[in-house]
């Protein structure tokens, strides 16, 4: 009886929320037109707002995600009192504990998706790529709260995703919603879900330019400055404000090197080599495993709790595969394992992240590719130091150009990798390396595969993105006026016409 009368109440307040936001909404607006503020001036108010929410969705995630492995692993506790990362809880379980803890939280957040999408119907769009190419920039809310919770159990449950996935899809999300509460158009929702996607990237990474270059780039295929000029005011935004709580401190520490000799270069291009392989490997890996499990019979609880045991099979083994990868990445950059271990990591990372998002987990795949990344470079400088090459360079220094050269193998994107690499470790020393690397592993991707991880589902779908047409740039293209001859000087009237196979000399000039 008492749920009988709080769900038409909560109906009731939420219908009386929606009006008067509306209200005040036009109110606002109108203000807008006695201020006479350009559009420019409009899209960085609303840019600044959509920083404010993507700031906050990273701080829910954050106090959420303590409060689900409070209640799921109370035993556990950090030494220091401070938040652990889930791969080093793992390193602490029993067996038991590491097999079934990914699969109970593999079947938990099957069934809110399983049992979500039957009572909320059909979720429309929710890839943000296919919003800003082939649709209108709506998204809807529910379905992308659905998702949250899901990705929220599944992220703290052990799951080989990041937590970038669902803070770029709920900031994207929220800032759809603000536009479509005042009724604007399509090409003003479509920046504010760039703008959500920005401020997602800024505040689940602390990378403000690498936000706004992702949002520019990757969602919006655009950089002119009317549209990029939000981007940054948002990704900003949202980079600065959680920084209150969790400090300014960069993610990853790596060792500085001095390059002043081409001698030190020559390996890094190598490198570059092996991750825009395995790069494309990686993508080829998650589409069959996407088509593998499409085609079980199975319900999707049911598939995404075996893909769990699966992952917890791997964590008896390997720990650190568990979650995103941030600690043991670290380490890696610190340590130099042996090659056996680090190969056997690379390996075990791959098919843990491969099941898990060919599952129908939802998140990012942004933070394991960096880890994938690590460990190719530790593998490499193993290999190079066995054989007496490494011309001693330390292993913290092909990790960090590995994991730049693996994500921008899989973006297709050497400039967003360069600059992510860059802000999450504020090491500019490693900057020359990294950029060879990062500019042959695209090329050796785009060449074994033309898509990538972003454009691959949609170009599965029909849609066609102009802007991953190869286009050689303005220097090299050929004009009409490169066609084009001197005017041919008219003969006279009794000069012949030569017959073919007769040279023109013959007939004078």
């Amino acid at each position: 009886m008492p749920v009988r009368r709080t769900l038409p109440r909560l109906r009731r307040a939420l219908i009386l929320s929606r009006d008067f936001v509306r209200r005040h909404w036009r109110g606002a607006l109108l203000w807008r037109e006695r201020m006479r503020l350009s559009e420019e001036a409009v899209h960085m108010l609303l840019a600044s707002a959509v920083g404010v929410i993507g700031a906050g969705v990273s701080l829910a995630y954050y106090l959420l995600s303590q409060l689900i492995k409070w209640v799921v692993l109370p035993h556990v506790q950090h030494p220091g009192g401070g938040a652990m990362d889930i791969s080093e809880i793992a390193a602490m379980l029993k067996p038991w504990q590491q097999l079934l803890l990914p699969a109970a939280g593999g079947l938990v957040a099957g069934l809110i998706l399983f049992l979500g999408l039957r009572l909320i119907g059909n979720p429309g769009l929710s890839n943000l790529l296919e919003v800003v190419v082939a649709g209108d920039g709506r998204l809807r809310l529910r379905p992308a709260l659905l998702n949250a919770l899901s990705s929220l159990v599944s992220l703290n449950t052990g799951a080989s995703i990041g937590r970038e996935g669902l803070i770029i899809q709920l900031s994207s999300t929220l800032g759809s919603k603000l536009g479509q509460l005042a009724s604007w158009p399509p090409y003003r929702l479509r920046l504010l879900v760039a703008c959500g996607a920005a401020a997602g990237i800024a505040a689940g990474t602390n990378a403000p330019i690498a936000g706004a270059v992702f949002a520019a780039q990757i969602v919006l295929g655009n950089f002119s400055m009317n549209l990029f000029a939000p981007l940054v005011v948002s990704s900003v935004i949202a980079a600065v404000l959680p920084r209150a709580v969790f400090g300014s401190a960069h993610w990853f520490d790596a060792p500085s090197v001095e390059f002043t000799r081409l001698g030190q270069l020559p390996w890094f291009p190598l490198l570059g080599v092996l991750a825009g392989v395995a790069g494309a490997g990686f993508m080829t890996a998650l589409q069959l495993g996407e088509k593998m499990f499409n085609r079980w019979t199975l319900p999707l609880p049911a598939r995404m709790a075996i893909a769990g045991l699966m992952l917890g099979a791997i964590t008896m083994v390997y720990p650190q595969v568990m979650g995103n990868g941030h600690a043991p990445t670290h380490d890696l950059l610190h340590e130099e394992p042996e090659l056996l271990f680090v190969l056997g990591l690379f390996a075990a990372k791959f098919v843990a992240t491969t099941l898990t998002v060919s599952s129908g987990t939802l998140g990012g795949v942004f933070t394991p590719t960096l880890f994938l990344g690590a460990a190719l470079g530790s593998v490499f400088e193993a290999l190079l130091d066995g054989a007496g090459l490494s011309a001693g360079l330390p292993a913290g220094c092909f990790a960090l150009v590995g994991m730049g050269a693996m994500l921008s193998a899989t973006t297709h994107s050497p400039l967003l990798a360069i600059i992510m690499v860059f802000e999450l470790s504020l090491n500019y020393s490693l900057m020359p390396p990294l950029m060879l690397a990062c500019a042959v592993s695209t090329l050796v991707a785009r060449r074994l595969r033309r898509e990538s991880i972003y454009t691959d589902p949609l170009r599965r779908k029909g849609i066609e993105l102009d802007r991953e047409r190869p286009r050689l740039g303005a220097a090299t293209e050929r004009l009409v006026a490169d066609l084009m001859r001197q005017p041919v000087a008219a003969g006279a009237r009794e000069h012949a016409v030569p017959k073919a196979g007769r040279p023109f000399s013959e007939f004078g000039e």
